[in-house]
């Protein structure tokens, strides 16, 4: 039996690697109908990001998911030029200089003071990001076990709650079908009553009108009904106990169920026969089960 998830779910985890680049990365995940990723990484990770939405894709089937990995720290400290920024000032001095015919250096001591130019930690994403992808993808699977750990306890808990429902709902059930016969009994005399009543005198036959109570006692039945309702029960306990990924499913089921229990109350609206009440009640008991059961599946992955 595969683990049923949650899609709801948190986990963090700090690592230092290397001398001068410690992170720390997250993940945590909220409901929704799909796969749904959002990355939040340091500049210059694009080779990591591929990586971290394969793996992701695997591990994760359903729910907006959230990744976010923050450099904490850089131990080597000191002054360290922008190389970059500090050649295009330069290269673009020269070219305006040289434009307007002017003979003209910058002046170094000018541009070291720009905002930008030096920093007290180096200031190179590209190799950051380099020393990163190995240990970020070394951890990511330790990450997702504590991930998975926390959305599996909720998945267990949402689980049991389904199951309680399916109990109520299967018992409710039964009940309906041991007092459908006296209702169904009680529906037939009274019909064949009012029918016999509203034909005296014109010569209907005795058959003719046992057919005729018979045949509108039988489209207030619910036999169909409950039959169908308690396959749907055992169908959805069976996905239960085969676990993985089962939250679409189980939702199509349940909108079964409910188009089930929609049609018994439907049929058994007005009953005022003997037991009639009491299968109205039932019903309404089996839809408000069936909704506690579509709010638990709507957590489920």
């Amino acid at each position: 039996m595969s683990v049923i998830h949650s899609m709801t779910g948190y986990a963090t985890r700090r690592v230092d690697a290397e001398e001068r680049v410690s992170f720390t990365m997250s993940l945590k995940s909220v409901n929704h109908r799909f796969f749904d990723l959002q990355l939040r990484l340091p500049q210059g990770c694009d080779v990591l990001e591929s990586q971290l939405r394969r793996v992701l894709k695997e591990q994760i089937h359903r729910g907006h998911v959230e990744f976010s990995l923050t450099l904490e720290k850089q131990t080597r400290t000191g002054l360290y030029f922008n190389d970059e920024q500090i050649a295009a000032y330069i290269a673009t001095f020269r070219e305006c200089a040289e434009r307007h015919n002017l003979q003209s250096e910058p002046d170094l001591n000018e541009v070291l003071r720009m905002p930008g130019m030096m920093t007290s930690t180096q200031n190179n994403s590209r190799d950051e990001a380099a020393l990163l992808e190995a240990p970020v993808m070394e951890e990511l699977a330790e990450l997702i076990v504590s991930f998975n750990a926390v959305r599996a306890d909720e998945g267990a808990a949402l689980v049991a709650e389904l199951r309680a429902s399916m109990s109520r709902l299967d018992a409710a059930a039964v009940e309906v079908a041991e007092l459908r016969e006296g209702v169904r009994a009680a529906n037939y005399e009274r019909l064949r009553a009012r029918i016999a009543e509203l034909t005296e005198g014109l010569g209907v036959s005795e058959d003719r009108l046992l057919s005729e109570a018979a045949l509108i006692a039988d489209r207030s039945d619910v036999e169909e009904e409950l039959v169908r309702l308690r396959t749907h029960v055992a169908s959805l306990l069976a996905m239960l106990d085969e676990g993985g990924p089962v939250g679409k499913r189980l939702d199509f089921l349940l909108q079964e169920l409910n188009r089930e229990a929609n049609t018994l109350l439907s049929k058994t609206s007005g009953a005022t026969a003997q037991n009639g009440l009491r299968i109205t009640e039932l019903g309404l008991q089996m839809k408000v089960e069936i909704e506690r059961a579509r709010e638990q599946i709507q957590n489920l992955e």
